[in-house]
């Protein structure tokens, strides 16, 4: 912060320092930018992407984006215009939003806040976006007093949608004022505006499982339509280069390790392309920060799912009704922004992911005893693998406990004091052990299991290392290590288009992983044959290959979930199954009846799964039906833990 305030003292006139608050300014905004030696193309895009609050706003932009190599691209900026309630109407919305989400979870509703869209997205060059907002000032003005107040609105369901719609009559005195704004916006900026040619609603809910459907109904029948409300036409813009991207929250900072990976600072916003992901392994994602333009590599666990709307730009607001309104104040603004920031305060702390241990929380954790039995029902529970070096050391960690004749060196309390069989025999480069505190998060997972009698009687993980230290781990702490066998399943991998390198990781032999005191079940057949695996006795996959499709993936984890629980039946009523982040998702839902998602929201479901992530299924009767129920532990929320170098820090004079 006072390197800023220094870097500003030098830059900024000594006029504009002395009026900083914009309460004596003195010419445009642009004029300052300009004069404090801007180059023109570069001013205009700061001012437009941040909606030409103030000239500090502007100058934090351009100093955050020194480094973007898109600065000086001529890229116009996307807008739209929308019709945002206010007033009672848009209170009971904020409750209704806030409720739909605590009760059935987030649905694509949510990615945008209550509104009326009156135009498809359009393109604006960023010096024409003065004059843009200037129509549609222009505009508003011109239709105050023809605006329809009250605007009837009625309510729609279907099986995975519903909304409030405007009467077809009133609708249409909408969209001719979204045709006017369309004409006077070509007249003073030389854009094209196409009005919204479908009917007009306020979207409540849609793309949400149909189980779901009786409760938004009941919810949205709840809303009293007929409440007063300002309508007010507000202009958004977005940049077009992440128009089909999502959004991602940071939620604990990062220092990179490696050249190719990107800052994260609290606050900022994150854009990841599915295109992309190819470049990144598991508990990697690739993304381009907002705040600074950079792009590159980043731990997925420290970015949650954020709303698309969250990085909009807000350009200003029109009431029909209120002059008052329709003026752009320096305080009025504000207060807008203001609102823009918290407007999601009043979700649940839930709705954002966090690196929460357990994904569903118990509402009560039942111990049993001897005075209360029951008829044991059959069980099975998917756990995601501990802590991965790789991502808390980077992708390069190896070098970090390398010394000079090639031996493991610990140079990090969090690393382990010792891997398997480190040298020329290991591919640790493409199968990364877990860390310390990985292991001692699978330790507390198997003490809690342990503490609430749970029964573990078959253990199956993947072969990947990671996995392998995760479900002994857990043994350990349930005390089970040594009596119980870990099978090691390779049907039970994770979606191999996710690997880098064209190859399989050379994973460690059961024979050997025994030999390195793992509790591995040697009887467990595998064999490897011309490169591609086959693995016996259960699963009928023959083989396991690089770049498979997301419908294999699917297919493969279902079957071997079948297979193993088939095995397992009448020897045994729960098996614990240690994998990946997505086989919470692959091993559990066409176990329900559920068909697959599609992989957009596959991708979406497996970034919200933390490390030791746990889910429990419990089979319905002898009818080989299976749902989903409230793991038996109580969940543990953590957080990242930054390197401490005291010369670095405690040495700075």
């Amino acid at each position: 912060m006072a390197a800023r305030e220094e870097l500003y003292s030098k830059v900024l006139p000594r006029r504009l320092r002395q009026n900083r608050s914009g309460s004596a300014k003195r010419g445009s905004n642009l004029d300052v930018l300009l004069s404090m030696g801007f180059p023109r193309p570069r001013a205009l895009k700061a001012l437009a992407s941040t909606g030409g609050r103030s000239v500090q706003a502007a100058c934090d932009w351009l100093f955050s984006h020194v480094d973007d190599p898109f600065m000086d691209d001529p890229l116009p900026r996307e807008f739209v215009l929308y019709l945002r309630p206010s007033g009672p109407l848009q209170n009971q919305l904020s409750h209704f939003w806030q409720q739909s989400r605590v009760k059935c979870g987030k649905n694509k509703a949510h990615n945008i806040f209550p509104h009326i869209t009156l135009c498809q997205f359009f393109m604006c060059a960023d010096h024409k976006v003065e004059v843009l907002c200037e129509a549609l000032q222009a505009t508003v003005q011109q239709w105050r007093g023809q605006f329809p107040s009250p605007l009837p609105l009625e309510l729609y369901t279907s099986s995975n949608f519903i909304g409030l719609f405007v009467e077809e009559h009133v609708a249409g005195v909408l969209k001719q004022f979204a045709a006017d704004f369309g004409t006077e916006a070509a007249r003073k900026a030389e854009v094209h505006v196409e009005p919204h040619k479908k009917q007009l609603h306020v979207t409540l809910a849609y793309n949400f499982p149909t189980n779901h459907l009786a409760s938004l109904e009941k919810l949205a029948k709840g809303i009293e339509v007929k409440l007063g409300c300002d309508w007010l036409a507000v202009l958004f813009s977005r940049d077009i280069r992440f128009a089909n991207h999502e959004t991602l929250r940071v939620m604990y900072p990062y220092m990179p390790q490696n050249e190719d990976e990107v800052e994260l600072v609290v606050g900022d916003f994150v854009f990841m392309s599915p295109v992309d992901q190819g470049n990144a392994t598991e508990g990697w994602v690739y993304g381009t920060s907002l705040t600074s333009g950079l792009s590159g590599l980043l731990p997925e666990n420290y970015v949650g799912l954020a709303d698309e709307s969250d990085t909009w730009v807000f350009h200003g607001s029109h009431s029909f009704f209120s002059c008052g309104l329709s003026d752009k104040t320096h305080k009025e603004r504000r207060l807008f922004d203001g609102l823009l920031d918290s407007r999601h305060s009043e979700t649940s702390p839930g709705d954002t992911p966090t690196l929460s241990l357990i994904c569903h929380p118990v509402q009560q954790v039942l111990r049993i005893s001897g005075n209360h039995t029951r008829q044991p029902k059959r069980s099975f529970f998917v756990c995601r693998h501990g802590e991965r070096m790789d991502v808390v050391f980077g992708k390069h960690w190896l070098s970090l406990c390398s010394d000079s004749q090639g031996k493991y060196v610990r140079s990090d309390l969090n690393m382990p004091p010792s891997l398997p069989l480190w040298g020329g025999q290991r591919d640790y480069d493409m199968d990364a052990p877990v860390t310390v505190f990985g292991s001692m998060q699978a330790q507390l997972v198997g003490e809690a299991l342990s503490e609430v009698n749970t029964v573990i009687d078959f253990v199956y993980c993947s072969p990947a290392l990671r996995c392998v230290q995760t479900a002994q781990s857990i043994l350990k702490g349930m005390q089970q290590d040594g009596k119980l066998k870990i099978r090691v399943e390779p049907g039970l991998f994770e979606w191999t288009k996710w690997l880098s390198g064209g190859s399989l990781p050379a994973w460690i032999p059961p024979a050997d992983l025994a030999a390195a005191h793992f509790s591995v079940d040697t009887s467990y057949r595998l064999r490897l044959m011309r490169k591609v695996l086959f693995h016996r006795p259960l699963s009928p996959i023959s083989k396991l290959t690089v770049s498979e499709s997301y419908e294999s993936y699917m297919s493969r984890s279902h079957q071997v979930t079948k297979n193993i629980l088939s095995d397992c039946k009448n020897t045994g009523n729960n098996v614990l199954i240690v994998a990946h982040a997505s086989s919470l998702e692959a091993c559990t839902r066409q176990m329900q009846g559920f068909v697959p998602r599609t992989a957009k929201d596959f991708i979406q479901i497996v970034r919200k799964i933390p490390y030791l992530g746990l889910c429990s299924c419990e089979e319905q009767g002898n009818s080989g039906q299976w749902r989903m129920v409230d793991p038996p532990v109580l969940p543990l929320t953590h957080g990242p833990n930054h390197i401490f170098d005291w010369r670095e820090t405690l040495l700075h004079e």
